[in-house]
């Protein structure tokens, strides 16, 4: 959200998913949608039956790369250098879109600069992809009537992700391949509605609507809303998950409510997570099943499925739907809605939490958000497959395609912003030999609070493994299907081991829904998003020996 706000103006996808049938060429990085978003793989699939060139980086060949005209086997966290060769290519060749370049957009001449100096041969060195495959991508690409960018959490989980996301940002605008049908920028929520949660200021630095909170409009906006002096809104910006464990272990943060979340299992540097939440005065766990993180906890509440739960949702590309309950909540659960009130009234904010159904709740969206303004329950209970965002009125049919005549952003002009390569916070050494990435397999869902309940999942996907390309085992001493450990500076899981050549030499790959996994990796963060490294850490491994015991 952090680069695609700074670059286009609005963090979100540019194109609806069905448009990706539409594009002549697909540029796949830091994705593996055909395992997690399998929906987005049918479009894609329409898309290559038509004739669409698909081109995918990974440092995997993964069932996404299976369909791959063009597979870039890049090394995690280099990213940004294939992204600048490839715009290196299209500058040198004269392939750029000049005229969309000089009426809308700005930075060309510093992004210039910057990817003059990544030639395809000092790239290749880098990313470990060939240099007559990065020209062939960057030629497939910006010469394509119609090309659309894909990426996920491979490209942003890094401390170096935002720089990435601005990147792309760069390439489609580079080359003019934003704003109308088949193209974009288009990134992969990794669960449902963490759009619609982004658009409701479930982030530390904005209210609902991306509204930043230190603007002293914003504030004495929503402060009159809910009845509040200016005074008491604070214009300092949150906690991001990973700054607030270490606010924990500094004192600084004493009581936590976590809802459908489980940190103990999905935060990076595990151990740390759960020492840190053992530290406060008060937690309290909302969710639907017990988990690692519920065991630590003072009270745990019961929440409602979402089979049980009403209301609006927004897709990973914009759109919002409405929702009914398929069943009333059992027992004592209750919606994640209705306990949050009930908990401001304790505490104090009975006047601001009166909503006596989930229709109020929405309708006081739309007067404090812009972009959900045109939008109601009646609309949308209406409308097949939702309405896309921004809808600034209720006469708005809702806007599929993101900035067909300007970016939102000061006079209307994109911003290209140039991104140096930096390279992981953590690289090898002697000590740590390989590198880590992780993420997920299709069996499993985050951090399987659900999945790993399933009878049926587990018995096809019961544990935790580890990928090595044959040439690391031979190197390393590890047996395909015996156990082996894997130790980075935070700690050592043990995993079954698979050989693979689909994984290169020097890496390994073990997916995040097992508790032992995130013990491994890195907190180190995005300084601009806050978002922790987990796909790339310096480890190595070693067969599991008598005496080791379980990790």
């Amino acid at each position: 959200m952090a680069g695609l706000a700074a670059t286009l103006g609005s963090g979100a996808m540019t194109n609806p998913i069905v448009d990706l049938a539409n594009a002549d060429c697909i540029f796949v990085i830091g994705s593996n949608f055909a395992e997690n978003h399998p929906i987005v793989s049918r479009w894609v699939l329409d898309a290559k039956q038509r004739g669409a060139a698909i081109i995918v980086a990974d440092p995997r060949f993964t069932p996404t790369a299976w369909s791959a005209d063009l597979f870039l086997p890049l090394l995690p966290g280099t990213d940004t250098s294939l992204i600048n060769a490839m715009m290196n290519v299209i500058v040198e060749e004269s392939l750029w879109d000049e005229a969309f370049v000089r009426e809308r957009v700005e930075g060309f001449d510093e992004l210039c600069d910057l990817v003059s100096q990544y030639p395809p041969e000092r790239a290749e060195t880098i990313t470990g992809v060939p240099a007559e495959d990065i020209i062939r991508a960057a030629r497939a690409y910006a010469n394509a009537d119609a090309s659309s960018i894909v990426y996920c959490m491979g490209v942003t989980q890094h401390t170096c992700g935002t720089e990435t996301v601005r990147n792309l940002a760069n390439l489609a605008m580079l080359t003019g391949q934003i704003g109308r049908p088949g193209t974009g920028v288009n990134p992969l929520r990794g669960q449902d509605n963490v759009q619609g949660a982004c658009d409701m200021g479930a982030l530390p630095n904005v209210y609902p609507g991306y509204q930043p909170v230190a603007d002293p409009a914003n504030r004495e906006k929503f402060a009159k809303t809910f009845g509040m002096e200016i005074e008491q809104v604070s214009p300092k910006p949150g906690l991001t998950l990973v700054e607030m464990t270490q606010a924990i272990q500094d004192g600084k943060l004493r009581g936590m409510v976590i809802l459908g979340e489980n940190p103990v299992v999905g935060d990076p540097n595990a151990a740390h997570v759960a020492e840190a939440l053992k530290k406060l005065d008060f937690l309290a766990v909302i969710d639907i099943f017990p988990t690692e993180t519920s065991e630590l906890a003072h009270v745990v509440l019961p929440a409602a499925s979402f089979a049980e739960k009403r209301g609006s949702k927004t897709a990973t590309d914009r759109r919002v739907q409405w929702m009914e309950r398929a069943i009333e909540p059992v027992g004592e659960a209750m919606a994640d809605w209705k306990i949050i009130c009930r908990l401001a009234s304790r505490m104090g904010f009975e006047k601001q939490f009166t909503y006596p159904h989930e229709e109020a709740v929405f309708y006081e969206i739309r007067a404090m958000v812009p972009g959900y303004a045109g939008l109601s329950p009646e609309r949308l209970q209406d409308a097949v497959g939702g309405i896309p965002w921004p809808c600034p009125s209720s006469e708005h049919p809702g806007t599929p395609i993101l900035y067909t005549q300007s970016f939102n952003r000061p006079g209307g002009k994109g911003r290209m912003l140039a991104a140096e390569y930096l390279p992981p916070a953590e690289t090898t050494s002697d000590e740590y030999p390989l590198v880590l990435t992780s993420g997920r397999v299709v069996l499993h869902y985050n951090a399987g609070a659900m999945t790993r309940r399933t009878k049926s999942l587990q018995e096809r996907e019961p544990e935790l493994f580890v990928q090595v390309n044959p040439q690391t085992a031979e190197s390393f001493g590890v047996r395909e299907q015996a156990d082996a450990l894997v130790t980075t500076r935070r700690g050592e899981a043990r995993a079954r081991v698979r050989l693979t050549r689909r994984i290169p030499p020097g890496v390994l790959f073990m997916p995040f829904h097992f508790p032992e996994m995130n013990l491994l990796t890195n907190d180190a963060l995005d300084p601009t998003a806050g978002i922790p490294e987990y796909k790339a850490a310096a480890c190595r491994i070693r067969p599991v020996e008598e005496g080791d015991g379980h990790a």
